[in-house]
């Protein structure tokens, strides 16, 4: 996967070559470049501001340094380019993991964590042969929410392109001009406002990056994780068995797995009926079964006026 990030504060996404994304870049799993939209800026001010239409405050990005950003992003299809030889600066290559690199093959070998070469195609040049388009991801409190569907979309995808806007926002004729090459969205991680989409990008970046084939150590990891089927993950618990008078519940050291599956998804129905109702009740009537409408009931009653845990 291909995965460009266009800010005004590029070290902002340094991050990214940490863990298990830096692991992922090192293995040739994802291919990452962050662009500098003051590079394609024409004053010796590199300004990316004005003042809105209609005033109000603040200031809104200009339109021109985007588009050129863009249409230099969507194009990325010479090998130079994606090592970020021009107008860009590659996470592989900061990181020294783009030794041997064949730019007249127009592939990148990037060396593993350990020491071996794995070779990967550009991921912008097999979504262009397919005929798909990039995605852009605006990062915006006028976006729809982000959940965890919207993440196994978009893992599926060749390249994503994040577009990270700050002050008032990016002027809307970006967006408008943006969809004739790139298929795009506006995203929202929560109800709130951030200074700038970079944190954003980042979150999505790694809900996203972590449901690639070969990301996790252990794929194992994502089949119950919260949300995966519309439910929280249950609570986890290591040794000590007692801890500072807090015992382990005994189930999960009686050596009964069907006891502790039960147990696990019991948890994982009461926990979310009492933080996330919401996502219980977009369940279809299907996903629940007799046993589990028991627990719910079970653990309503407990927190009801006069019942045991009221």
């Amino acid at each position: 996967m291909r995965i460009d990030v266009i800010s005004i504060f590029p070290d902002y996404l340094a991050p990214l070559e940490l863990s298990l994304t830096g692991k992922a870049m090192a293995a040739g799993l994802l291919d990452v470049g962050i662009h500098d939209l003051r590079d394609w800026t024409t004053d010796r001010h590199r300004t990316v501001d004005d003042t809105p239409y209609g005033g109000g405050a603040g200031m809104v990005m200009k339109p021109e340094p985007w588009a050129q950003t863009l249409s230099h992003v969507a194009g990325l299809a010479d090998p130079a380019e994606r090592a970020g030889l021009t107008g860009g600066t590659d996470l592989a290559e900061r990181a020294g993991l783009t030794e041997g690199t064949d730019l007249a093959e127009g592939t990148d070998l990037a060396r593993s964590s350990d020491g071996t070469q794995a070779t990967t195609a550009s991921a912008t040049d097999a979504a262009a042969e397919a005929g798909e388009k990039p995605v852009l991801i605006v990062p915006s409190p006028a976006g729809a929410p982000f959940t965890q569907a919207d993440a196994r979309r978009l893992a599926v995808r060749s390249h994503l392109v994040f577009a990270c806007g700050r002050y008032e926002g990016i002027d809307q004729r970006v967006i408008d001009w943006a969809g004739g090459d790139f298929d795009v969205e506006l995203v929202s991680i929560g109800d709130y406002v951030l200074n700038g989409g970079e944190v954003a990008a980042l979150v999505i970046i790694e809900a996203v990056a972590r449901l690639i084939p070969g990301f996790m150590g252990n794929p194992e990891s994502l089949v119950e994780e919260s949300y995966e089927d519309g439910l929280l993950e249950y609570p986890v618990y290591t040794k000590p068995a007692d801890w500072r008078g807090h015992p382990v519940p005994d189930v999960l050291l009686s050596g009964n797995h069907a006891a502790i599956a039960r147990w696990r998804r019991d948890q994982r129905l009461i926990r979310t009926q009492r933080t996330r109702p919401d996502l219980l009740a977009g369940l279809p009537d299907e996903a629940l079964d007799t046993r589990d409408r028991q627990a719910l009931t079970e653990a309503a009653r407990e927190v009801e006026p006069g019942g045991p845990g009221g």
